[in-house]
């Protein structure tokens, strides 16, 4: 489903030359659940823009269900992202003023073909999944923590993405919420939904399938299902 080929990615910052990706190569296929780990400036956060399609790489292929992210222009990646992607933030990024109802198909504005009928209906439904089908005229301040989590995800998959994108989705959340939080993204992924996860937290990778490890703009390691072991650093 996902083709990473020689990407790359240079920020030229102060004077200096930073190669936040430096040649990585990766493959995800439909329906895996992959973590991505790493210290800080590892490149895990551009990774995550790049499958995104919030920046654009300098060099090397990206491709999403066959089709060339990396060759897209400004306007064809907003597009693409609203109709592939859906994002589950750190922070939650809901509009306070909005009811959970309100932000859950606040995407569907931006999507080309605009709302629709049965827009409200699956909006709901995905909030009945997520236990807060009782909570619809709630706003984000009338949630705990956990309860906003639950609703950017159900934000997230209003648009029936094909790839779900969480960076740091346990940031801001205790442990025993976290867990929670883990154990909706397993269910989905069960129910076959892709998901691709940023977290510098070990227990938290450990709900993926898959673990991937970066260092220096490149893929160090990767363990679980579908791994294909150490790589030489360097050679992502």
């Amino acid at each position: 489903m996902i083709e990473l080929k020689q990407l790359r990615r240079v920020y030229h910052v102060g004077g200096q030359t930073i190669n936040a990706l430096d040649g990585v190569d990766l493959d995800i296929g439909e329906g895996e659940f992959v973590s991505i780990m790493g210290r800080s400036g590892s490149g895990k956060s551009t990774l995550l823009n790049m499958l995104g399609c919030m920046d654009r790489p300098d060099d090397g292929i990206y491709r999403l269900d066959d089709k060339a992210v990396s060759e897209m222009n400004d306007d064809e990646l907003s597009a693409f992202r609203n109709e592939y992607i859906g994002f589950i933030f750190q922070s939650f990024h809901l509009l306070p003023r909005l009811t959970t109802l309100e932000n859950v198909l606040l995407p569907r504005r931006y999507h080309q073909d605009g709302a629709r009928p049965q827009d409200d209906e699956r909006a709901r439904a995905l909030l009945d999944r997520v236990d807060l089908g009782s909570r619809l005229d709630h706003k984000p301040n009338e949630l705990s923590g956990g309860q906003r989590q639950r609703v950017a995800i159900a934000r997230a998959l209003i648009n029936q993405p094909r790839l779900l994108l969480a960076d740091e989705p346990t940031g801001n959340l205790d442990s025993r919420t976290s867990d929670a939080i883990m154990d909706l993204l397993q269910e989905l992924n069960r129910d076959g939904q892709t998901i691709v996860m940023v977290t510098h937290e070990p227990e938290i990778a450990d709900f993926a399938q898959r673990q991937v490890m970066m260092m220096d703009g490149n893929i160090i390691s990767e363990t679980g299902n579908g791994a294909t072991g150490m790589r030489e650093a360097g050679h992502a």
